[in-house]
This record gives C-alpha cells, sequence and structure tokens, in this order.
C-alpha cells in the first residue's frame, strides 16, 4: 500500500485524504465521469465528510451542476487569503502571518498567479526582502508554506521556493549565557518581589509567556515539579492567556532542588493568594507586562556588568547548563518544549567550550594519579 492510498478514506461516495499537512482534501467522481475536488482543504475530517454529503444529496436528487471553471487562474493574494482563513492558528501567530503578508509578501508577489510564480521571481523577491534576519527567514518560510499546500492542493505541480536554508533563521551573534556569580549578582538586583523570576527563569528555562503565567497551582512542590499548561501572549496590544503554541511545549519541568526553598519564600511573601494566584504580577495585579520587568532587569544586569543579557538570554542559560550537565538531545527538547532538535542542538553547541575545561581536569586527574603511584 502506497503512502497516498494509505492516506485516503474509501467510502460509498467520495473520498477524503489526509494531507501531509494534517489538512484534508475530499473528492468524488461526478454524473460526468470526472473526479471533482472541493473548493479548498478542511481543518477537520468531519467537514470534509459534510461537504462530500452535500454533493451526494445533489447528484442523487438530479441537481448537481458540473463546477464552472474559474474565471481566471488564483492570485497569490486570493489564494494566501483562503489558505490563512482555513488554519486554526493563535492570535499572535495570526498577527504576525497577516504583517508578513501584508507588508513583505502581497506587495511584490500578491498579484501573480500562483500557476505563474517561477523559482527567479522567488529569489528576486528574497534578495530586495530589506529586513531584519529573523523577519526574512520567517517571510520566506510563510510563502513556502503557502505554496506547498497550492502543490498538495494538485494547483501547481512543484513550489517555486528552492532557496536552501533561506527558512532556518541566522542569528547575527550568540547569545552568551550567565555565569553562577552574575545570576546571584543579577536576582539581588531586582525588586524583591521579582527576584525569583531569574533563576526560576534560568534554572528551569521557562520562555516570558510561560513564567508570567505561572499560578501557584502549577508548582508541585512536594514532587519538586513545575507544570506549563498555558502562557500569555498580546496580539495587538491584548493580554490573551491560551494553550502554549506547539504540544511540546505543554510540560512538566522538574525544579532543581536547590532553588525550592527560595520558591516556598516567594509563596509566604509575594505570590497571590488561592491556587489561581499568579506569582509574578503587575502593578494591577495583573500579569507581569515585559515593559516592566525590562526596566528593572536593565538596570539589574548593568550593575551585574552584563547589560546584555536580556530576560531571554535566562532561558537560553538554563538551556546551556542542562547540556553542561550531560542532557540528552531528546532530554533538552522536551525540558525546552521544542518541537524540532535544531534548537536544542543550539545549546549542546554552546556547551562544547567545555572541552577545554575538561580536558585541563583530564590532566589534573592525570597528574594527581602519577603523584599517588
Amino acid at each position: 500500500m502506497t503512502g497516498r492510498q494509505k492516506h485516503r478514506t474509501r467510502r460509498t461516495f467520495g473520498a477524503v485524504r489526509r494531507l501531509p499537512s494534517g489538512r484534508y482534501q475530499a473528492s468524488f467522481i461526478g454524473p460526468d465521469g470526472v473526479r471533482h475536488g472541493a473548493p479548498h482543504t478542511f481543518t477537520a475530517k468531519i467537514d470534509a465528510d459534510g461537504w462530500l454529503s452535500h454533493q451526494r444529496v445533489a447528484v442523487e436528487s438530479d441537481r448537481w451542476e458540473t463546477p464552472k471553471p474559474r474565471s481566471r487562474p488564483l492570485s497569490l493574494a486570493v489564494y494566501a487569503e483562503d489558505w490563512l482563513a482555513g488554519r486554526d492558528l493563535k492570535p499572535n501567530t495570526r498577527l504576525h502571518y497577516r504583517w508578513a503578508l501584508d507588508l513583505h509578501i502581497l506587495p511584490v508577489l500578491g498579484d501573480a498567479l500562483i500557476t505563474g510564480i517561477t523559482p527567479a521571481m522567488v529569489r528576486s523577491w528574497h534578495a530586495d526582502l530589506h529586513t531584519g534576519p529573523t523577519a526574512k527567514a520567517h517571510c520566506y518560510a510563510l510563502l513556502k508554506s503557502i505554496l506547498a499546500t497550492a502543490v498538495e492542493e494538485g494547483l501547481v505541480s512543484t513550489t517555486p521556493c528552492k532557496i536552501k536554508g533561506a527558512s532556518k533563521v541566522v542569528r547575527s551573534r550568540d547569545i552568551r549565557p550567565a555565569t553562577l556569580a552574575e545570576l546571584h549578582t543579577l536576582t539581588d538586583g531586582m525588586p524583591e518581589r521579582l527576584q525569583l523570576l531569574v533563576p526560576l527563569a534560568a534554572w528551569c528555562a521557562l520562555r516570558f509567556g510561560e513564567i508570567t503565567e505561572l499560578r501557584r497551582k502549577d508548582l508541585d512542590l512536594r514532587a519538586g515539579v513545575l507544570h506549563i499548561r498555558r502562557g500569555v501572549t498580546r496580539p495587538g496590544g491584548h493580554v490573551t492567556v491560551d494553550t502554549p503554541k506547539t504540544q511540546a511545549s505543554v510540560r512538566d519541568v522538574h525544579i532543581p532542588p536547590h532553588i525550592l526553598p527560595a520558591i516556598r519564600q516567594h509563596f509566604r511573601k509575594h505570590a497571590q493568594t488561592g491556587a489561581d494566584g499568579l506569582l509574578f504580577y503587575g502593578g494591577n495585579g495583573g500579569h507581569l507586562a515585559h515593559a516592566s520587568l525590562l526596566y528593572h532587569f536593565q538596570r539589574a544586569s548593568t550593575a551585574a556588568g552584563r547589560p546584555d543579557l536580556t530576560p531571554h538570554a535566562l532561558r537560553h542559560t538554563g538551556a546551556v547548563f542542562a547540556a553542561q550537565s550531560g542532557a540528552t538531545l531528546a532530554e533538552l527538547m522536551a525540558r525546552l518544549g521544542h518541537t524540532t532538535p535544531e534548537m536544542a542542538m543550539r545549546y549542546q553547541h554552546a556547551s562544547a567550550g567545555r572541552d577545554k575545561i575538561l580536558a585541563q581536569q583530564l590532566s589534573q586527574l592525570a597528574e594527581s594519579i602519577g603523584t599517588s603511584g
């Protein structure tokens, strides 16, 4: 059985096929003897089944008519709108895609027919895309995803997005993790109600949106486990609490025992009361704003002699610490909530600098053995 057959559901009328993207494609053979497909794909299989049911009723009641061909081929702008509308996305992701389409993709390629977009056109658009490296990679990845769906739906035969590595973010500089001494100084420089945020974010490698949504009920101090089940985003400036962006981000993180006393003290003195009480909160009792944290963090990091540090660098620091402790790639992915190994590998590479220290320690061991012998 081929992969194509394996994903197709047979029935008495029509067929539903699950695409590599996870969406569903429905088609049937009409009275004219020609196979006809739904005009778009479906998020859920039940929706594809529903479309087929309507078609079957039309055929059996002699109300079915041969679909009229489109008056003209689809432009990228039209197809991209349909593609975006058909996606089940987090609010922040939808806004990000909307931004990329409106500002960087459609102004150049929007009027082009999807059947007429060539690799040369994509290369020219990409070369003239004057954004930061991260935004450039995201814009290319979005265009590639849209046109990959067009390939899956049989609208184009092959994708014109053929620039190797263009979807990957090439960072302009490496993040230098904080040392233990710098973490202590940074912690001491924060307001008392926010001091726990530094070691908790670092040693548990948490994202800002994860740590600012932490509530008492999310920490099992007896088991020493932190449950990541939600996160905070601010699409359009509005606070939104939702499940994490990916399934991998829903995870349990074991808390290093040495910071448990600080957590218990924070619970007693600073966390909001009740199971739903926030660990860290803003002046109005709501979620801590990134700008508010940044104000205090920049002053503390400057005092620690590391003005280059950012709140995100705490997560990076914790990831490097875990890699230095011997965590495998799979263990890093699980602890950090990553869906692909590439990001976790960065932290393993960052810890590779310890090889020189290990070599020196091996020599010291050899010398001590030689002396005792």
